[in-house]
């Protein structure tokens, strides 16, 4: 039972991470369709600027604004042109990816590095760790800021009707492409946060976003596309599983297990947790 208890810390941890990532997601993926395999690479990116700055506060900021940089140059430069084509922007991101990869392995050499957890953050309260704590209060923050601009601002409003309907956004005078341009910035932007979130977990690598992406996916298809509350509660559920499964198995033996719950839940509820219900003649 203490065993039990001791990883349920662990698990929240990894769900709150995921939820970051999956916020990024659910607006590049969830919402516009895009299939990002970069995403991970500005998870990667808001890690070594952690690592760099080595100010954890200071890091947030700076670790939001350059992954939000890299998603709109991405957005600017290249998705933008494959808007209605998920497959080739899957390839498209999995290359750039690869890239960025090798750019970090160059810059930063290919051994992982350690960022240290600032002083403030040792301890903890029973068995929560401050530093897995902040985790989580940085999540309730994403998914509390992500839900405010949606539902509070003009900006996240335009950014909804984009999504439902494109074509009568436009013609009803939204600037679509300013509205790509920024949900782009958000998104990666949420994953530049997640990857500072990382660097009190473990060591930050060229590699780092890769161990994440697939399973941030899991979260926002599980959940629902597009639906918010679907990916809190897959995240969390993901994190929890992936945490105990690890726990009584191994990392390999947990990643098989944790598929194969996804899938015999989309088995039963393919569209996810949640879907969007909309009003459609017939």
């Amino acid at each position: 039972m203490s065993a039990f208890v001791n990883q349920l810390p662990i698990g929240l941890s990894i769900g709150a991470v995921l939820l970051l990532i999956a916020l990024g997601l659910t607006f590049t993926f969830g919402q516009m369709g895009v299939i990002n395999m970069a995403h991970g690479e500005f998870i990667m990116a808001g890690a070594y600027t952690a690592f760099l700055l080595q100010d954890l506060v200071l890091a947030l900021p700076v670790a939001f604004l350059v992954a939000g940089v890299m998603g709109l140059i991405l957005e600017r430069a290249a998705i933008r042109h494959f808007y209605g084509r998920p497959l080739d922007t899957l390839l498209l991101t999995w290359g750039v990816s690869l890239v960025l990869q090798q750019l970090a392995r160059d810059l930063f050499g290919a051994p992982n590095v350690q960022v240290p957890a600032p002083s403030w953050l040792a301890g903890g309260v029973g068995i929560l760790p401050y530093n897995r704590l902040f985790i989580m209060a940085l999540a309730v923050a994403g998914v509390v800021g992500v839900w405010a601009y949606l539902t509070r601002t003009g900006l996240g409003r335009r950014t909804q009707a984009v999504v439902q309907n494109r074509q009568l956004a436009a013609t009803s005078g939204i600037d679509t492409g300013r509205v790509d341009m920024l949900t782009f910035f958000i998104g990666s932007g949420l994953a530049g946060l997640a990857g500072v979130a990382l660097t009190l977990i473990g060591p930050v690598g060229p590699a780092l976003g890769t161990y994440y992406i697939v399973d941030a996916f899991l979260v926002v298809v599980a959940g629902g596309l597009g639906q918010l509350r679907g990916a809190v509660l897959a995240a969390v559920g993901l994190g929890l599983l992936n945490s105990y499964a690890e726990f009584w198995s191994d990392a390999s033996l947990a990643k098989v297990i944790v598929f194969a719950v996804i899938i015999a839940f989309l088995q039963i509820r393919p569209q996810g947790m949640f879907v969007l219900r909309s009003r459609v003649l017939t």
